[in-house]
């Protein structure tokens, strides 16, 4: 799994804005903190509130330099349904290959709700040098980070 000190696997996959775009990660790095949120799927309660409340924080992510970014195995054009519904004006990457949640060590099932392969509610914080300075995997995915805690990282990245 990756953790706090690792270099950053790179993502290569879709993103998500309100186009349909392709995205490198390593096209982000270097240019502030970014902030990887990978949930498990969209229109899900709690990948809603995780992703309503970074929304809500985003103007101190942006004040920290950091660009925040959702990430799950959803498709591009699911994911801009969910930006739209819940207005949320950071991208998030499709990844729908689950490379890079194979990549991150993150694939889950989650049987009762007929979701498999998909990522477990992690975040992570990679530098200006592409490495991980945090990260934060949840035991049970149905729990969210600590969004203080995050800011902080983001900030000391």
């Amino acid at each position: 799994m990756v953790s706090t000190g690792d270099s950053a696997p790179n993502i290569s996959a879709t993103v998500a804005n309100g186009e349909v775009e392709t995205f490198e990660l390593d096209e982000q790095v270097g240019d502030g903190p970014v902030v990887l949120a990978f949930f498990p799927g969209a229109f899900t309660p709690p990948c809603s509130n995780e992703m309503v409340a970074l929304q809500e924080h985003l103007e101190d992510f942006e004040g920290a330099g950091a660009t925040v970014l959702g990430l799950s195995a959803d498709s591009a054009f699911s994911l801009n349904a969910f930006r739209d519904e819940h207005d949320l004006s950071f991208d998030l990457v499709s990844d729908m290959s689950r490379e890079a949640i194979q990549d991150y060590d993150l694939e889950i099932d989650i049987g009762d709700l007929g979701l498999h392969g998909v990522a477990n509610r992690a975040v992570f914080v990679v530098d200006d040098d592409g490495d991980v300075s945090y990260s934060w995997v949840a035991d049970d995915p149905t729990n969210e980070p600590d969004y203080e805690e995050l800011l902080d990282a983001a900030e000391s990245a």
